[in-house]
C-alpha cells in the first residue's frame, strides 16, 4: 500500500500543475504563434544587421568604397562577388527575414480588434516606413526586383520596373506619414525609437528626402516637390538619428564586433583604406581618431586590392568594434547634405553653404569632435564651401563621402549618384567598381524567365549596369 501511495502521489502533483495533459506537449521555447511586435522587432534587427555587418560573406561595401581594405583575402576588395555568392547572401535576408516579417506583422496588426485605433495606425505606419526603406535598398542595389508579386503565393514572381517601384514607395511613405499620430505610442517592439512616434515621423520625412534626392537627376520635379514638403519636418539634430542600439552581449551585439573585436574573433584582415585616410589627412580631419587607430602617431591606410601588413596600418577604431556600438540607418548630417544639394540645385530650403556647414558640423560632433574643431575644419580653403574645388556635386560629394564612414551602403549610393570622390578601381580588379549587384544564382535557377526579362530591361545583369537614377 505504501508503494502504491508513493507511485500515485507524483501523478497527483503533476496533474495539479496542468489543466490537461496536452499542456506537456507545448514547447515553451518555440511558440507556435508570434506577436506582431515580435515580428516587427525581428525584422528591424535583421535589416540593421544586414546593413551593418562587415562580413565578407554578406556586405562588402566598405571595401568597395575604400573605407576599409583587407590584408590577406583580396577577392572582395577586387570585386569578386561570386566565390562567396554575395548577391544571394545580401538579397535573402531582405526578402525572407525583413519584408516577410513586416508583412506578417502588418497582417496581425490589422486583425487585432483589441488595439486602440491610434496605436493600430501607428503600428501600420511604422511598419510601412521600415518596408519602404527596405525596398529602396533592394532597388538601389539591383534595379528591377520582384515587388508586386513578391511575398505572395506566386512561385515565380515577375520583376517590376525600378522607377515604378520608387514611385509607389513615395505613395506608401506619404500614406504612412499621414497615418502617424505623434504623442500616441507604437505599442510594440520598437528597437529604433522606443515607441516615440514623433521621432518616427521625422524619420519618415527624412527618408522621403533621401529617396527624393536619389531621383534628382532623372525626375527633378518629383524630387524638388518632395523635399520642399518635408524639408522642415525631418531631422533637426543628432538626437533625431535613426540609430539602432546594440547590446554588450551576444547575440545582440553589433555584427562589426563579431568580425573585428578580438573578444569575439581572431581574424585580423581589416585595415583602413588608403583612399579615405589620405583624403582625411589632406584636410587634417578631426574625425580621424574616432574613425581609426593610429600607427606611431600617424593615420595610415592600406592599398586597395593588395596584401597589406596588418601591423603597419590603421584599423577601425576601438569605439567602432565595441559590441554595443550603435548602427545608423540615417542621420542628421545626411539630411543637411540633402538640403545643401536641394539649395544648390533648385534654390530651395536655404543656402547651400549653411546646410553644408551644418552637415559637416553634425558629423564631427556626432563622432565626438567639438564645435570649435568643426569651425577650424570648415575654415580651411579646401573645405569651405565658397573655396573648395569643383561644382556643388564635388564639394558635397567629397564631404558626404567622409561623413558616411562605416556606412558602406549609403556611401556606395552617394558615390554612384554624385560621382565623387573619383575612386580608382582596386589593384588587379576583376571588374569596374560595381554599380550594382548581379541577381542571385538561385533566381536564375528558380525564376529564370523573369530574371532574364529583367536583365534585358535594365541593360544586362552585369556589375557595370547603372541603376535607373544613375545617369551621369
Amino acid at each position: 500500500m505504501k508503494k502504491l501511495i508513493i507511485y500515485i502521489l507524483p501523478l497527483v502533483l503533476l496533474a495539479s500543475c496542468a489543466k490537461n495533459l496536452d499542456e506537456y506537449n507545448i514547447d515553451q521555447k518555440n511558440p507556435k504563434t508570434v506577436s506582431a511586435g515580435s515580428l516587427f522587432g525581428n525584422a528591424l534587427k535583421q535589416l540593421v544587421d544586414n546593413q551593418t555587418t562587415p562580413s565578407v560573406n554578406i556586405n562588402v561595401l566598405r571595401f568597395w568604397m575604400q573605407q576599409w581594405t583587407a590584408t590577406t583575402y583580396q577577392d572582395e576588395p577586387r570585386y569578386n562577388i561570386t566565390t562567396r555568392n554575395i548577391p544571394l547572401a545580401y538579397w535573402t535576408p531582405f526578402y525572407r527575414e525583413v519584408l516577410q516579417d513586416l508583412k506578417e506583422s502588418r497582417r496581425l496588426t490589422d486583425e487585432d480588434e483589441s488595439l486602440d485605433a491610434a496605436v493600430k495606425n501607428n503600428r501600420i505606419a511604422v511598419t510601412e516606413i521600415t518596408a519602404v526603406y527596405t525596398w529602396s535598398v533592394l532597388v538601389n542595389t539591383w534595379g528591377d526586383v520582384p515587388y508586386t508579386e513578391a511575398l505572395t503565393d506566386v512561385n515565380q514572381p515577375k520583376y517590376d520596373d525600378a522607377a515604378s517601384i520608387y514611385a509607389d514607395l513615395f505613395t506608401r511613405l506619404d500614406a504612412a506619414i499621414a497615418q502617424i499620430t505623434p504623442g500616441s505610442n507604437f505599442g510594440g517592439s520598437d528597437l529604433l525609437y522606443n515607441d516615440d512616434t514623433a521621432a518616427w515621423l521625422k524619420f519618415a520625412h527624412s527618408l522621403k528626402m533621401k529617396l527624393a534626392i536619389t531621383l534628382a537627376d532623372v525626375d527633378a520635379a518629383t524630387a524638388q516637390a518632395a523635399i520642399t514638403t518635408s524639408a522642415s519636418q525631418g531631422f533637426t539634430s543628432n538626437a533625431d538619428n535613426a540609430a539602432f542600439a546594440y547590446l554588450n552581449t551576444t547575440p545582440n551585439n553589433n555584427p562589426i564586433s563579431a568580425n573585428l573585436n578580438p573578444v569575439y574573433t581572431s581574424r585580423q584582415d581589416y585595415v583602413a583604406g588608403e583612399t579615405l585616410v589620405t583624403l582625411m589627412n589632406t584636410v587634417n580631419d578631426p574625425r580621424r581618431p574616432f574613425y581609426f587607430t593610429a600607427v606611431n602617431g600617424a593615420y595610415l591606410g592600406g592599398r586597395i586590392g593588395v596584401n597589406n601588413d596588418y601591423a603597419s596600418y590603421s584599423k577601425p577604431s576601438d569605439r567602432i568594434i565595441q559590441p554595443d556600438f550603435e548602427a545608423l540607418l540615417m542621420d542628421y548630417s545626411e539630411v543637411e547634405f540633402i538640403l545643401a544639394e536641394a539649395a544648390a540645385r533648385w534654390g530651395i530650403a536655404g543656402t547651400p553653404e549653411t546646410h553644408y556647414n551644418a552637415a559637416i558640423t553634425a558629423s564631427i560632433t556626432y563622432w565626438g569632435g567639438t564645435g570649435a574643431q568643426a569651425l577650424a575644419y570648415l575654415a580651411q580653403p579646401q573645405v569651405a564651401y565658397a573655396t573648395a574645388a569643383g561644382t556643388y556635386k564635388q564639394k558635397i560629394g567629397m564631404q558626404k563621402y567622409i561623413a558616411l564612414y562605416n556606412r558602406g551602403y549609403d556611401a556606395w549610393v552617394e558615390w554612384r549618384r554624385l560621382d565623387y570622390p573619383a575612386l580608382r578601381p582596386a589593384a588587379e580588379a576583376e571588374s569596374v567598381i560595381p554599380l550594382r549587384l548581379t541577381y542571385p544564382t538561385s533566381e536564375r535557377t528558380l525564376n529564370r524567365s523573369n530574371v532574364e526579362s529583367a536583365a534585358t530591361a535594365i541593360g544586362g545583369d552585369e556589375v557595370g549596369t547603372k541603376i535607373f537614377w544613375d545617369v551621369f
